[in-house]
Protein backbone atom coordinates (compact mmCIF):
# COMPACT_ATOMS: atom_id res chain seq x y z
CA UNK A 1 0.00 0.00 0.00
CA UNK A 2 1.28 3.08 -1.19
CA UNK A 3 1.78 6.52 1.40
CA UNK A 4 -1.18 8.23 -0.64
CA UNK A 5 -3.65 5.71 -0.18
CA UNK A 6 -2.51 4.61 4.03
CA UNK A 7 -3.56 8.60 3.96
CA UNK A 8 -6.75 8.31 2.45
CA UNK A 9 -7.42 5.36 4.65
CA UNK A 10 -6.69 7.45 7.43
CA UNK A 11 -8.79 10.35 6.13
CA UNK A 12 -11.43 7.62 5.79
CA UNK A 13 -11.34 6.76 9.05
CA UNK A 14 -11.12 9.98 10.83
CA UNK A 15 -14.44 10.63 8.60
CA UNK A 16 -16.07 7.40 10.22
CA UNK A 17 -15.07 8.72 13.45
CA UNK A 18 -16.49 12.58 12.90
CA UNK A 19 -19.88 10.45 11.39
CA UNK A 20 -19.96 8.89 15.20
CA UNK A 21 -19.15 12.20 17.20
CA UNK A 22 -21.55 13.84 15.16
CA UNK A 23 -24.81 11.41 16.02
CA UNK A 24 -23.57 11.04 19.74
CA UNK A 25 -23.42 15.24 19.57
CA UNK A 26 -27.28 14.99 18.06
CA UNK A 27 -28.37 12.99 21.28
CA UNK A 28 -26.94 15.61 23.49
CA UNK A 29 -28.80 18.35 21.74
CA UNK A 30 -31.76 15.78 22.18
CA UNK A 31 -32.76 14.51 18.47
CA UNK A 32 -33.57 11.50 16.63
CA UNK A 33 -33.35 10.59 12.95
CA UNK A 34 -36.38 8.43 11.71
CA UNK A 35 -36.10 7.77 8.35
CA UNK A 36 -35.94 10.94 6.61
CA UNK A 37 -37.74 12.76 9.69
CA UNK A 38 -36.05 14.56 12.55
CA UNK A 39 -37.83 14.26 16.27
CA UNK A 40 -36.77 16.58 18.35
CA UNK A 41 -37.45 15.77 22.45
CA UNK A 42 -40.57 17.55 23.48
CA UNK A 43 -38.96 20.33 25.92
CA UNK A 44 -36.42 21.05 23.48
CA UNK A 45 -39.51 21.97 21.19
CA UNK A 46 -40.58 24.11 23.41
CA UNK A 47 -37.36 25.84 23.74
CA UNK A 48 -36.89 26.22 20.07
CA UNK A 49 -40.70 28.02 19.85
CA UNK A 50 -39.72 30.47 22.73
CA UNK A 51 -36.31 31.16 20.59
CA UNK A 52 -37.92 32.28 17.31
CA UNK A 53 -38.01 35.69 16.22
CA UNK A 54 -41.00 36.34 14.53
CA UNK A 55 -40.94 38.13 10.90
CA UNK A 56 -41.89 41.30 12.11
CA UNK A 57 -39.43 41.32 14.75
CA UNK A 58 -36.66 39.93 11.80
CA UNK A 59 -37.78 41.82 9.31
CA UNK A 60 -37.32 45.01 11.25
CA UNK A 61 -33.55 43.84 12.95
CA UNK A 62 -32.73 43.19 9.42
CA UNK A 63 -29.12 45.20 7.88
CA UNK A 64 -30.83 47.38 4.43
CA UNK A 65 -27.96 45.63 2.61
CA UNK A 66 -29.58 42.34 2.64
CA UNK A 67 -32.98 43.49 1.59
CA UNK A 68 -31.17 44.76 -1.16
CA UNK A 69 -28.96 42.26 -2.52
CA UNK A 70 -31.77 39.15 -1.83
CA UNK A 71 -33.10 39.76 -5.74
CA UNK A 72 -29.13 39.16 -6.75
CA UNK A 73 -29.17 35.89 -4.66
CA UNK A 74 -32.13 34.54 -5.34
CA UNK A 75 -31.31 35.17 -9.06
CA UNK A 76 -29.46 32.74 -8.72
CA UNK A 77 -31.84 29.60 -8.66
CA UNK A 78 -32.24 29.80 -12.32
CA UNK A 79 -28.94 28.62 -12.93
CA UNK A 80 -29.37 26.55 -10.33
CA UNK A 81 -31.72 24.98 -11.76
CA UNK A 82 -31.01 24.65 -15.31
CA UNK A 83 -27.85 23.32 -14.39
CA UNK A 84 -29.43 20.71 -12.66
CA UNK A 85 -31.64 19.44 -15.42
CA UNK A 86 -29.13 19.81 -17.89
CA UNK A 87 -26.50 17.40 -15.65
CA UNK A 88 -29.34 15.16 -14.28
CA UNK A 89 -30.11 14.61 -18.10
CA UNK A 90 -26.35 14.17 -18.95
CA UNK A 91 -26.03 11.91 -16.42
CA UNK A 92 -29.38 9.91 -17.01
CA UNK A 93 -28.23 9.80 -20.69
CA UNK A 94 -24.72 8.94 -20.56
CA UNK A 95 -23.74 7.14 -17.76
CA UNK A 96 -25.92 4.02 -19.13
CA UNK A 97 -23.54 4.17 -22.33
CA UNK A 98 -20.33 4.19 -20.62
CA UNK A 99 -21.22 1.92 -17.99
CA UNK A 100 -20.97 4.62 -14.94
CA UNK A 101 -23.36 4.18 -11.88
CA UNK A 102 -25.39 6.50 -11.68
CA UNK A 103 -25.10 9.55 -8.47
CA UNK A 104 -28.26 9.59 -6.51
CA UNK A 105 -29.22 13.48 -6.39
CA UNK A 106 -31.11 12.63 -3.46
CA UNK A 107 -27.88 12.03 -0.92
CA UNK A 108 -26.55 15.82 -1.95
CA UNK A 109 -29.44 17.99 -2.40
CA UNK A 110 -31.13 16.89 1.63
CA UNK A 111 -33.53 19.87 3.38
CA UNK A 112 -34.26 19.22 6.94
CA UNK A 113 -33.41 22.93 8.06
CA UNK A 114 -36.51 23.99 7.30
CA UNK A 115 -38.25 21.88 9.73
CA UNK A 116 -36.87 23.60 12.74
CA UNK A 117 -39.25 25.71 14.56
CA UNK A 118 -37.22 28.08 15.94
CA UNK A 119 -37.13 29.64 12.58
CA UNK A 120 -39.16 32.27 10.80
CA UNK A 121 -40.79 31.73 7.02
CA UNK A 122 -37.52 33.46 5.85
CA UNK A 123 -35.19 32.47 7.27
CA UNK A 124 -36.64 28.62 6.44
CA UNK A 125 -36.95 29.97 2.83
CA UNK A 126 -33.02 30.80 3.13
CA UNK A 127 -32.31 27.23 4.56
CA UNK A 128 -34.21 25.79 1.77
CA UNK A 129 -32.20 27.69 -1.11
CA UNK A 130 -28.58 27.14 0.27
CA UNK A 131 -29.27 23.30 1.37
CA UNK A 132 -30.59 23.33 -2.38
CA UNK A 133 -27.22 25.52 -4.14
CA UNK A 134 -24.89 24.03 -2.22
CA UNK A 135 -26.60 20.20 -2.39
CA UNK A 136 -26.84 20.77 -6.56
CA UNK A 137 -23.02 21.96 -6.37
CA UNK A 138 -22.06 18.63 -4.77
CA UNK A 139 -24.30 16.52 -6.78
CA UNK A 140 -22.95 17.58 -9.91
CA UNK A 141 -19.60 18.18 -8.89
CA UNK A 142 -19.97 14.25 -8.21
CA UNK A 143 -21.13 13.29 -11.52
CA UNK A 144 -18.48 15.51 -12.82
CA UNK A 145 -15.83 13.50 -10.97
CA UNK A 146 -16.88 10.54 -12.31
CA UNK A 147 -16.86 11.38 -15.83
CA UNK A 148 -13.38 12.75 -15.13
CA UNK A 149 -12.45 9.63 -14.11
CA UNK A 150 -13.71 7.84 -16.62
CA UNK A 151 -12.28 10.27 -19.98
CA UNK A 152 -8.83 11.51 -17.74
CA UNK A 153 -8.09 10.04 -14.36
CA UNK A 154 -4.83 12.06 -14.70
CA UNK A 155 -3.42 14.84 -11.81
CA UNK A 156 -2.19 17.95 -13.19
CA UNK A 157 1.24 19.04 -12.42
CA UNK A 158 0.46 22.35 -10.51
CA UNK A 159 -1.77 21.77 -7.58
CA UNK A 160 -5.33 22.20 -7.79
CA UNK A 161 -7.29 23.84 -4.68
CA UNK A 162 -10.70 21.98 -3.83
CA UNK A 163 -10.15 18.81 -5.93
CA UNK A 164 -13.07 15.63 -5.59
CA UNK A 165 -12.43 12.68 -3.83
CA UNK A 166 -11.45 10.42 -6.74
CA UNK A 167 -8.19 13.02 -8.02
CA UNK A 168 -6.31 11.72 -5.20
CA UNK A 169 -6.50 8.40 -6.86
CA UNK A 170 -5.61 9.48 -10.34
CA UNK A 171 -2.73 8.74 -12.44
CA UNK A 172 0.61 10.93 -11.69
CA UNK A 173 1.06 13.81 -14.51
CA UNK A 174 3.46 12.66 -17.11
CA UNK A 175 3.31 8.57 -15.74
CA UNK A 176 2.95 7.05 -19.11
CA UNK A 177 3.24 3.45 -17.56
CA UNK A 178 0.71 0.85 -18.47
CA UNK A 179 -1.66 4.46 -19.03
CA UNK A 180 -4.52 2.24 -21.43
CA UNK A 181 -4.52 -0.53 -19.18
CA UNK A 182 -4.86 1.52 -15.65
CA UNK A 183 -7.90 3.54 -17.40
CA UNK A 184 -9.68 0.54 -18.13
CA UNK A 185 -9.18 -0.28 -14.92
CA UNK A 186 -10.77 3.42 -13.50
CA UNK A 187 -13.55 2.83 -15.90
CA UNK A 188 -14.27 -1.05 -14.78
CA UNK A 189 -14.71 0.57 -10.74
CA UNK A 190 -17.35 3.33 -11.44
CA UNK A 191 -19.68 0.48 -12.74
CA UNK A 192 -19.71 -0.80 -9.23
CA UNK A 193 -23.04 0.65 -7.09
CA UNK A 194 -21.49 3.14 -4.78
Amino acid sequence: MSRIEQLLQQIRQLEEELLIELNQRSQVIGFTIKGKRVKFERSIRLAHKRLKYGVWRWLFGIRPINIITAPIIYAMIVPLVLIDVLVSFYQYTCFPIYGISRVKRGQYIVFDRHHLSFLNFFERLHCLYCSYGNGVVAYIREILARTEQYFCPIKHARKVLGTHERYYQFIEYGDATDYHQRLQQFRKSLAKKE
